[in-house]
């Protein structure tokens, strides 16, 4: 963060419990720092198999017959509406890209930080770290945050 020009923070978001807890973090780091939230869902044309057939957002249902564009856009207006009731200036992105991790970098070239969720919705049960979140790890040009969802008790065990 330089000057007076204010904290951007990057989330990826997808839908997913572990993208609702970095968007939550993320809310709440703005709202603190007077920051400001910058939503980066992706979506591909392939079949979307990590969406359940239906899911609810804050934006409504979203069927299995949906283009995956309409979920993606589903589901990142469920997530502004988020950061505009915890009171934080937020921008969404819809973005049309097979790599998920890509979009994500691209929209953190001017940010100071991404928030992005240990996993999404695909990968295995026991899957600590998803491939999207290894590579924004690993090639991020800002600091990263990775939140996990509370677990036990509020204790997270791996």
């Amino acid at each position: 963060m330089t000057g007076s020009s204010p904290l951007v923070i990057v989330v990826g978001f997808d839908g997913s419990e572990h993208s609702q807890t970095a968007l939550s973090w993320a809310v709440e780091e703005a709202r603190q720092r007077n920051g400001q939230l910058r939503l980066i869902t992706a979506w591909s044309s392939h079949p979307m198999s990590w969406y359940p057939a239906v899911l609810e957002t804050a934006a409504g249902e979203i069927a299995a017959e949906d283009s995956p564009r309409r979920i993606a856009e589903t589901v990142q207006a469920g997530a502004l509406e988020s950061a505009a009731a915890g009171g934080v200036v937020a921008t969404g992105h819809v973005v049309h890209d097979h790599s998920p991790a890509s979009a994500i970098l691209a929209a953190a070239q001017d940010a100071d930080l991404i928030v992005v969720g240990s996993r999404g919705h695909g990968g295995f049960p026991g899957l600590h770290l998803g491939s999207v979140t290894s590579q924004v790890i690993h090639h991020a040009p800002c600091a990263v945050l990775v939140a996990r969802p509370k677990t036990n008790g509020g204790v997270n065990h791996g």
